[in-house]
């Protein structure tokens, strides 16, 4: 007979589920019996469950699959709450057991107990314990449905008493057909959309994730009207490449004449952006373009809300939109972005062979040369997204992620895992700060226990350099952001992971060669100069004080590695209507 145990391996093995990452034990052990009698998935055990929900939500991001998770009760599944909150900020698709204490014990303060049906209701779409067989396996479907449909996490806590019991009944076949469709725009809106557009004289078109499958309807879009293109981080990957309207980007991590063009315009357009930054934003003369009614409108007034899919919207529109003549604002943003490049490119290049410790910048450069084609980055929160953002060059192919939404420290290695399990023929790249390998340094361990060929590179500066930074922009000292220097390639060496730790900058090209040449895991642990910092592109009279005042002469830039080319190209290419 069949446990409930086994059905809800069954459910998961019809949904396409491969594999769960968790940590064995307890409550779960049923569960993961199942998982021993039951071919075509496996269990992927990961050292801390927190990593075991970041690994999810990667697997969930390459794929576009569901992923799951588990942790045991109590302290088991309260781990993976961080990387479930990434997950589900990040809109993927994962389905995590919270594995809960015998159900006659519920609500007697027993060993390890706590509500998970509580808890993670607020990092969730869908959140629900299975309390008798009979809930099986409707139960698991409906919330497999909820994390696929919406894109998101569901989260099913199950007592380890309840999954060894006898199923209710059989389990049945089951086709998961669950697809998200694509919104079309009400007609009226695209008719309005288009005569703002007719309207304006300047036009800048600010871009987000949700341009991921527009990126030919963003370009037509833009040559109709000769918009300048900006993005936020998310929306890098999808519209920078062959993009000859690039403004750059605007934020915190900002670079380039986005800002500016952003500033300048009769019009923005925000396409696909949930762009949580208002101060960066003009506050007027803006229309949203989103599939998520949810976000129009709560970062910014706006003039137009157009609920729809962002290349469904463009298509619908652009047979209405009337081809501008007057480029001038287009090239005056062009010429500027360029500008912008040239005064802060120096950064990385001058005397790059005889600086010590090494600029990361550089370091950022070379592995852009270097990584392949089709490479999936992982980054870790911090100075480590500032240099991915400015010197990883998008190509259509490669994939960016990290936990660009909920902000998490220590998410690139585990995300790393993830990608490489989705991903097991492509290049795999852990973009990792000393201060977020820390944190989950057990996962090392993982790595080496299931042969995870990432390649694992560390701009290890021995500081929290963005922490450091936030303590300059409030006119503060820095204060318990510099710590002891770590040898994370020893560390390596001893989990029995191939590594190499570099400390000069003519050594860095070769050194990357070789870890991204070798066929299994590899730590490459850089040196870097703990004082490279970066500002965005527009800061406040406030925010200078606060620099003058703790930084003194300090000069805090950024390079921005073959976006200077791509700037320069552009000028010589301008489009023309």
């Amino acid at each position: 007979m069949a446990t409930v145990a086994d059905q809800f391996i069954e459910v998961l093995r019809q949904a396409g589920v491969r594999r769960i990452y968790g940590v064995v034990g307890d409550s779960l052990n049923p569960v993961v019996d199942a998982v021993r009698r039951t071919g075509g998935i496996e269990w992927v055990h990961v050292r801390n469950e927190e990593a075991g929900a970041f690994a999810a939500a990667a697997e969930a991001q390459t794929t576009g699959r569901l992923a799951v998770c588990a942790g045991s009760c109590g302290p088991g599944n309260t781990h993976l709450i961080q990387g479930l909150y990434d997950a589900h900020r990040s809109g993927a698709p994962v389905l995590a057991l919270a594995s809960q204490i015998p159900s006659t014990q519920i609500g007697s303060g027993y060993f390890q107990e706590t509500h998970p049906e509580r808890l993670f209701t607020e990092c969730s779409h869908y959140c629900e314990m299975i309390s008798t067989p009979a809930q099986m396996p409707r139960i698991l479907r409906t919330a497999i449905q909820h994390a696929v449909g919406l894109g998101g996490v569901a989260v099913l806590a199950l007592p380890g008493d309840t999954a060894s019991r006898d199923a209710a009944g059989p389990t049945g076949e089951h086709d998961f057909l669950v697809r998200r469709g694509v919104v079309r725009p009400p007609a009226d809106q695209v008719d309005q959309l288009a005569g703002a557009l007719n309207r304006a004289r300047k036009v800048m078109l600010f871009c987000g994730s949700g341009v991921r499958d527009a990126h030919a309807e963003v370009m037509r879009l833009a040559h109709r009207v000769l918009s300048p293109v900006g993005h936020a981080l998310r929306g890098k990957e999808w519209i920078q490449y062959d993009n000859p309207f690039d403004v750059g980007m605007s934020g915190l991590l900002g670079y380039g004449a986005c800002y500016e063009a952003m500033q300048a315009a009769d019009l923005v357009l925000l396409l696909g952006t949930d762009f949580p930054y208002d101060p960066f934003l003009p506050g007027k003369n803006t229309i949203q373009v989103d599939d998520d009614p949810s976000r129009l409108g709560r970062r910014t007034p706006l003039d137009l809300a157009v609920h729809g899919d962002v290349g469904e919207t463009l298509r619908l529109v652009l047979g209405k939109v009337e081809q501008k003549r007057d480029q001038t604002y287009l090239n005056d943003m062009l010429h500027q972005h360029a500008r912008a490049l040239e005064n802060v490119v120096s950064a990385y290049t001058r005397d790059i062979d005889r600086h010590t410790p090494i600029h990361p910048e550089y370091v950022a450069s070379v592995l852009d040369d270097l990584a392949a084609e089709d490479a999936i980055f992982t980054v870790d929160t911090g100075m480590c997204n500032v240099w991915v953002a400015r010197y990883i060059t998008p190509n259509g192919r490669r994939r960016v992620m990290g936990s660009f939404v909920h902000g998490s420290m220590a998410n690139a290695l585990p995300h790393a895992i993830g990608a490489q399990y989705g991903a097991p023929g492509r290049q795999v790249i852990s973009v990792s700060g000393d201060g977020g390998l820390g944190m989950l340094l057990g996962e090392l361990l993982t790595v080496r226990l299931h042969r995870v060929p990432v390649k694992i590179i560390v701009f290890n500066n021995a500081s929290l350099g963005m922490v450091r930074l936030e303590m300059l922009v409030d006119g503060l000292p820095s204060f318990e952001t510099d710590h002891e220097a770590v040898d994370y390639a020893a560390i390596a060496e001893a989990a029995g992971i191939e590594s190499a730790r570099v400390e000069r900058p003519a050594d860095v090209r070769a050194a990357l060669g070789t870890a991204l040449a070798s066929p299994g895991p590899y730590l490459l642990d850089v040196v870097t100069d703990p004082n490279a910092l970066s500002i965005p592109p527009h800061i406040t009279p406030q925010q200078v004080k606060g620099f003058a005042l703790a930084a003194g002469k300090t000069v805090l830039t950024g390079g921005v590695g073959k976006m200077l080319d791509l700037a320069r190209s552009n000028l010589r290419n301008i489009p023309r209507p």
